[in-house]
């Protein structure tokens, strides 16, 4: 039997390694399917494509490698751009495939017409319709191309009609389709970071997602420098929370000492991040900046200098060339403070500090301490981000993967599908807010469908907590009939869809209760019922800030009163 062009496509994604696509199935896709169906590639149907490009996504950026998803015509496709947005701003690489309908029928006002090169224009690096046969090939090796190249999505169209009909040959030059290797700073910009690390007395090394097989090299440049290690919440998991030299992050998920060393330090060493929030970072000109990509230098905080490389060969090269430092004082002062730090940590982490309810950061903590040494977290977005990413206690081989630079509610459980795929004997934990997992929340049928062993742990408070504190935040009293929200039973919804549900309101029941979902076969939910309003730790709160908080509180107080 000849090749189809869909033949061709997925022969081609199944020779550079791509074990699954991600889609919901639609007329236009069959012959895409069918090539599917021929191949080693696992179908993984999702209940909706937005769970299909997050779950390529979160897979994508687990890896480094290319992951796949597939809507078909009209909305089918238009499904898939909101979770392509975890893929394009995370710079992951991501294939994803629009069916379209036949080239007869185009530009007649068809049924489900859509412009898929036109949508997908803002959220992919490549975007382009398959129009022919002969030009397939072609394309398709762009696509994949463009996806590893810039680090981002490729989309392709693909009418029916092109993609069943016989192939006019095969992808050539597929051993070009790879991840980008690691570059290491030239001699002349390593040189000159070395001069400014050896004038510097008290320097802070900014860790961020670039990091990411590099804590050996960071280990021994903090020693030698005597410099502390801070991270954005990208890079929380290259270490251990445990090292001494790990002190913490840095913002709203960080820590006073943390805050308070990056604005007092002489020389700020960012390596591999582009951490966009520029009140956290120094205004005065200490900032030393390596990336990769050239241009994330000096866009956050005045850049004294900046080199491009990658972090783990450019530090390596650094190391033969700074100067050993014996002065520990400042990084004496940094340990001290993040162990006053931490003990209020686990005071506020304490299931028995309130009698009868539920404090967030206590599930946050549990759930941290029972996982697996190399368990993966997704974080969803909101008030729950701050519990999870400030209270987990990372191992230093577990991954945390979130929606870090999208900002994204409702996108944990999704992601947390694809990157069970890749590996269903390794725990995954989905870490929820009650507001982000009814979003998708279908997709906890795609896990039990696919038997992905996923552990949904969802903190219900019945509303969207960040809203309401950054309510606060510019005085305004917090509009309750649109932060606050019933919730269904999550513990029975998880039954009803054929996998485990536990739901907990003891504070004594949480840690057996979590332990046994964790240890439970198969996809399951804990219903964490928590306290509602709880605030975060504002490491960096200043006086004004908590005049306005309080402004805000006497308001809602005011409020509350007369019934207004």
């Amino acid at each position: 039997m000849s090749e189809t062009v869909a033949d061709v496509l997925v022969g081609t994604l199944q020779q550079i390694g791509v074990k699954q696509i991600f889609a919901l199935i639609g007329d236009s896709l069959n012959p895409l399917a069918d090539a599917v169906r021929r191949s080693s590639i696992e179908w993984i149907g999702v209940r909706h494509e937005e769970g299909a490009a997050l779950a390529a996504s979160g897979q994508a950026k687990l890896t480094g490698h290319l992951a796949v998803c597939a809507g078909t015509t009209g909305p089918g496709s238009t499904h898939l751009v909101a979770g392509l947005y975890e893929a394009s701003r995370d710079h992951a690489p991501v294939l994803a495939l629009s069916g379209d309908m036949p080239r007869q029928f185009q530009g007649t006002d068809y049924i489900q017409t859509t412009k898929p090169d036109l949508l997908f224009r803002d959220v992919a690096l490549y975007t382009e319709t398959i129009s022919s046969p002969s030009q397939a090939p072609a394309v398709i090796h762009q696509a994949i191309a463009a996806a590893y190249g810039g680090r981002g999505v490729a989309h392709l169209t693909l009418p029916q009609d092109v993609i069943s009909a016989k192939a006019h040959g095969r992808v050539s030059s597929v051993a070009t389709l790879k991840p980008r290797p690691e570059i290491a700073a030239n001699e002349d910009d390593i040189a000159e970071i070395g001069r400014l690390v050896d004038e510097a007395k008290n320097i802070v090394i900014m860790c961020g997602a670039g990091c990411h097989g590099a804590a050996n090299e960071l280990r021994e440049l903090s020693d030698r420098l005597k410099a502390p290690l801070i991270h954005s919440v990208k890079g929380k998991d290259i270490m251990p929370y445990s090292d001494p030299r790990w002190m913490g992050g840095i913002g709203m998920i960080g820590t006073k000492a943390v805050y308070d060393a990056v604005m007092r330090c002489d020389l700020l060493l960012m390596a591999g991040t582009d951490y966009p929030y520029s009140n956290f970072l120094p205004a005065k000109p200490v900032v030393v900046q390596i990336d990769d990509r050239s241009q994330a230098l000096g866009r956050r905080a005045p850049t004294i200098f900046g080199a491009v490389g990658s972090v783990r060969p450019t530090l390596k090269l650094l190391l033969e060339r700074v100067a050993m430092k014996t002065d520990t004082a400042f990084f004496d002062e940094v340990t001290k403070g993040r162990h006053k730090w931490d003990e209020m940590l686990n005071r506020q982490a304490d299931p028995a500090r309130t009698k009868g309810r539920i404090h967030p950061q206590a599930v946050a903590r549990i759930v941290g301490d029972l996982a697996a040494a190399d368990a993966v977290f997704t974080f969803d977005t909101g008030l729950n981000t701050l519990w999870s990413a400030n209270w987990i206690r990372q191992s230093g081989s577990q991954r945390i993967i979130g929606s870090f630079n999208n900002a994204a509610v409702g996108t944990a459980l999704g992601q947390a599908n694809g990157i069970q795929a890749i590996d269903r004997s390794r725990q995954v934990i989905a870490l929820c807010g009650d507001g982000g997992f009814n979003m998708l929340m279908c997709e906890f049928l795609t896990a039990v469908h696919h038997k992905l062993p996923v552990k949904a742990v969802i903190y219900n408070n019945s509303s969207f907590g960040l809203i309401h504190l950054e309510a606060e935040s510019i005085e305004l009293p917090p509009f309750e009939k649109g932060i606050q929200f019933p919730n269904p039973d999550f513990a029975a919804f998880a039954q009803a869809c054929g996998g485990r549900g536990f739901k907990v309101e003891d504070p004594s029941k949480l840690r057996p209760t979590i332990a046994e979902a964790l240890a439970c076969d198969g996809p399951a939910i804990v219903d964490a019922v928590v306290a509602a309003n709880e605030l975060p730790n504002l490491p960096h709160i200043e006086l004004g800030e908590i005049t306005r908080f309080a402004q805000a509180k006497i308001r809602e107080a005011v409020l509350a009163v007369t019934g207004e």
